[in-house]
């Protein structure tokens, strides 16, 4: 074969491209899983190489590893990081249930640019994975992945959306609407009471994720292969944390118990149930703004969507509510992603969970898509809607649910039928109250008065 070199592995010899940084190990997974053609993502290589280069950094410091060979891992990682890093990292998500595939991916492709820099061989097993096993550098990097994506890419961009969110509804505070139960009329809101509720969903759902966090931040290194720590050095769990919370500038710590972080994977579903209830205040949100935009003649018409593309390639003047559209989607997605991690955290069999490829694809998917949606739904969504005032106020007008407050006053089933009469004749229901009330215009405007109606949930 052309443009190819020999590798060898414990399993024999096999042709590797000339050019590749990987050896015999990657090459055959490669063979083995041409199933999705898919890569792990990028944010799991990239914590991967992380947890390499801190893995370097504690066996230098506890004698495992010589000054110059952890020197040259280190730098190989770096390097690597601060380059085109995918192209050397082509396993399929679908491969071994442990990841070994991309473990071993890592340490040939280090070990190759670190035997470059040091001028002498630096093995991949016994260097750059020394003290580790893919069964416990795996599920780090699980964590480590998903704990970086919710600091830099989730957390902010929910803040970001809850911020936009309350701006605006300082804005629409003045504006009342008809408020809908069962999609039916029912009694007034405020637009801001509107806009609070979704941000205080979100405010609740950002409570919920940084309380997963320090699970999230513990670790199942130095477990090696079943979680009782063979061949790793008794204070290389401590040295590792350490060195990688100074490189990511995230507090990690060593697992307080290695044989359930390596046997099973509860952290990882746990996030992903809450990534899961995200996706659905984010749905509730991007429907809300989708029907309240609905029309803009024959729907609810209360509010006008930033116009974005044309909505029809054959009804011209078109204008669809495609931010909204697109985050309903993520969200489904989303709750598919956690469906698949909820089985595959069902594979912890004995010592090892053998689904951690799949779990680390859908869990930093999820956390990408929300994050993204997020910040597009705040500002190409909420922050840029406009209000359709008159609309507001002409549903309010002939709202005969109004009589609810008069309740208390005339009783129930008077009430109902002075709303069925109003619905029946398509009149304002403070004329049908004057008409079967002994109560005056004035004290029926005092009482039917949208704004007073809405005070309560404020």
């Amino acid at each position: 074969m052309s443009n190819t070199r020999i590798e060898r592995d414990s399993m024999g010899e096999l042709h590797v491209p000339e050019q590749a940084l990987y050896g015999a190990q990657t090459q055959r997974a490669v063979d083995n899983f041409p199933i999705s053609h898919q890569r792990m993502p990028a944010q799991f290589i990239r914590a991967l190489i992380l947890a390499k280069a801190a893995a370097a950094k504690a066996n230098v410091e506890l004698k495992q590893l010589s000054e110059s060979q952890g020197k040259a891992i280190v730098d190989a990682a770096q390097g690597l990081l601060e380059g085109d890093y995918m192209q050397h990292f082509p396993v399929d998500i679908f491969q071994t249930g442990s990841g070994t595939s991309s473990n071993m991916n890592a340490n040939e492709v280090i070990a190759t640019l670190a035997s470059r820099l040091l001028g002498e061989p630096v093995n991949p097993n016994d260097h750059v994975n020394c003290g580790q096993s893919s069964n416990d550098i795996i599920p780090t990097t699980i964590h480590v992945s998903a704990a970086l994506g919710l600091h830099e890419q989730l957390l902010p961009a929910l803040v970001h959306l809850v911020q936009v969110i309350e701006r605006k509804a300082v804005q629409v505070h003045p504006f009342i609407k008809t408020g809908r139960t069962h999609l039916m009329d029912a009694m007034p809101v405020r637009m801001s009471q509107v806009l609070e509720g979704w941000a205080q969903q979100l405010k609740a759902n950002i409570g919920h994720l940084q309380d997963l966090l320090p699970s999230l931040q513990s670790l199942a290194q130095g477990g090696t292969a079943v979680g009782t720590g063979i061949n790793a050095h008794p204070q290389f769990a401590a040295g590792f944390s350490r060195q990688l919370s100074n490189l990511t500038q995230v507090q990690f710590t060593p697992g307080k118990n290695l044989f359930a972080l390596i046997g099973s994977q509860d952290t990882a579903v746990a996030v992903s149930g809450q990534l899961k209830a995200i996706a659905v205040t984010l749905m509730k949100i991007a429907n809300d703004l989708r029907w309240m935009n609905s029309g803009p003649l024959a729907g609810l018409g209360e509010i006008e969507l930033e116009g974005l593309q044309p909505g029809s390639s054959i009804m011209p003047g078109k204008v669809n509510p495609v931010i909204p559209e697109a985050t309903a989607m993520v969200a489904a997605q989303v709750i598919g992603n956690d469906t698949t991690i909820t089985v595959a955290g069902q594979s912890g069999n004995f010592e090892l969970n053998v689904m951690l490829p799949i779990i680390a694809q859908n869990l930093l998917s999820s956390i990408e898509l929300l994050a993204n949606s997020s910040r597009l739904l705040a500002d190409k969504a909420i922050a840029s809607f406009k209000v359709n005032e008159p609309k507001l106020k002409e549903a309010l007008s002939r709202n005969p649910i109004l009589v609810t407050a008069l309740n208390p006053i005339i009783g129930y089933q008077k009430a109902a039928e002075i709303a069925k009469t109003a619905y029946k004749q398509g009149r304002p229901v403070i004329d049908v109250a004057l008409e079967h009330t002994d109560l005056s215009r004035s004290q029926l405007e005092i009482l039917l008065d949208p704004e007073k109606l809405t005070a309560g949930g404020v």
